[in-house]
């Protein structure tokens, strides 16, 4: 808004020079001053159906009016003259952003794409996608939404038609009583993560994450002004959160606790009496909350199976429960999330989705919809990638397992193997140098094998490995 005092009550005419509208009232005026944009360098132009006003801080001469397009207009030729110095622009970024670490797995995955478009084959067993396509319920569910025009905003909590079949899938499936205004749909669970730590979270504040871990989970916590205090396990307790340790790394300033399971990276599998031990210390710190992070839920392998944290006594107030459909339903591209929680916390993260990205696809929540109609646990679609996941996984432990001085611990669900290759760490390869830890390890093998792995210990997803291995035998052996 223009301070009143700016508006002249006289009737100038309109010129407009080099996409700018200047005003002078007379051609007397325009003897008197000199003609060019006025200091400050302010111009307004105020579009009303039919008529433009131009508007500008007030001058002696200057003033405002409005008229009629298509009516001639007296316009006069004009310089405009800049007298703004030259100054250095400020390249500096937030430090939120300074305190995010760079992906070493988008780095080596960068190193992989530049060899495929040399025309290397590469096979590439570090993202984590499964290679089926979108079972075909799904896929006609959003064609069907396109072809009848369901295409527009969605409710910012997603569409009650979704919300609804999410409690009840959360009813049936994991024992969770929820209400529809309980439910935030969202673009995929990362999303709903880093909500959930921005609702949830105030300066200072400290966010558990067992390891090993998502590479994300501490990312999140520090650009939300928190700090990560990682919690490491062993791969002899393969890689399970041990709670007197838990509970040793407890203060005032914990404010949440990251559990994943089944595990990215590691595939490990929480179980119920593991569970339990963590929710009575839980139970003692009315500050912790818990988020529950249960994306691979339906990808399991018996005897493991699954139980949601908040189904526990005591845990459904302090839980955040967080899913998707991207690698149960092999819909990573549609890219929808949700979290489950108490109304209080879940309409916080409602709030701040309002402004950041408001509703996720219209397309994708259909599509969601007819996902969650297949059955119980995705029916016998997701069960068929499931028991590919399963042979897969096998296979590669089995063969891993025969290798000198590996250590595997066999997952008991997603599609990650987490293997310790730590003994050949200082090991001198020929034509490549010394192999210092998990990242030149990796670099190794895709130099000389082409293979793209995630680093850490050496994280492998063999959703895909044993298609590659059916097209190329010779390769992947």
């Amino acid at each position: 808004m223009v301070s009143p005092s700016y508006l002249s009550t006289k009737t100038p005419e309109c010129t407009s020079v080099s996409g700018v509208t200047y005003v002078n009232r007379s051609s007397s005026a325009r003897s008197e001053h000199k003609l060019g944009p006025p200091s400050p360098p302010l111009v307004l132009i105020h579009f009303q159906p039919g008529h433009v006003k131009c508007l500008w801080p007030r001058r002696p001469g200057f003033g405002a009016r409005s008229f009629v397009p298509g009516k001639p207009v007296q316009s006069y030729k004009m310089s405009a003259v800049s007298s703004l110095d030259q100054v250095e622009l400020d390249l500096s970024l937030s430090p939120r952003v300074d305190s995010v670490k760079a992906s070493k797995t988008v780095a080596i995955t960068d190193q992989a794409t530049a060899l495929v478009q040399a025309g290397v084959p590469v096979i590439r067993l570090a993202a984590g996608e499964p290679d089926f396509d979108t079972p075909a319920p799904i896929a006609e569910a959003g064609k069907t939404a396109i072809r009848e025009g369901y295409t527009r905003y969605t409710p910012n909590a997603g569409t009650l038609e979704l919300r609804e079949a999410i409690c009840r899938k959360l009813k049936e499936e994991n024992g969770l009583s929820h209400t529809s205004d309980q439910i935030l749909v969202s673009n995929g669970a990362k999303q709903s993560i880093l909500q959930a730590l921005l609702a949830v979270c105030s300066p200072g504040d400290e966010v558990l994450i067992p390891a090993p871990f998502w590479v994300s989970y501490p990312e999140m916590a520090r650009l939300v002004d928190a700090t990560p205090v990682i919690l490491p396990t062993r791969i002899e307790d393969n890689f399970l959160l041990d709670p007197k340790l838990l509970e040793s790394k407890l203060t005032e300033k914990s404010r949440l606790l990251i559990l994943c399971s089944p595990s990215n990276p590691t595939g490990s599998v929480y179980h119920k009496g593991l569970l339990e031990e963590i929710a009575k210390i839980a139970a003692r710190h009315p500050r912790l909350l818990v988020l529950s992070d249960e994306t691979y839920e339906h990808i399991i392998y018996s005897p493991a199976t699954h139980t949601s944290f908040a189904s526990l006594p005591g845990m459904w107030e302090r839980t955040l429960t967080v899913n998707g459909f991207s690698k149960a339903f092999a819909m990573t591209g549609w890219r929808l999330g949700y979290i489950a929680g108490p109304k209080h916390f879940v309409a916080a993260c409602n709030k701040i989705q309002s402004q950041f990205t408001s509703g996720a696809s219209s397309i994708s929540q259909k599509a969601a919809v007819a996902a969650l109609g297949l059955g119980h646990a995705g029916g016998e679609a997701v069960a068929t990638m499931v028991k590919a996941f399963r042979e897969r996984r096998d296979f590669l432990v089995r063969s891993f397992g025969e290798l000198e001085g590996v250590k595997i611990s066999e997952p008991m669900g997603a599609f990650y193997l987490f293997i310790d290759f730590s003994s050949y760490y200082g090991t001198e390869a020929q034509g490549f140098g010394k192999i210092d830890n998990s990242e030149s390890l990796c670099r190794y093998l895709l130099d000389q094998g082409q293979y793209v792995f995630c680093m850490s210990l050496v994280l492998l997803s063999f959703q895909t490995c044993l298609a590659y291995s059916d097209k190329n035998q010779s390769a992947h052996r």
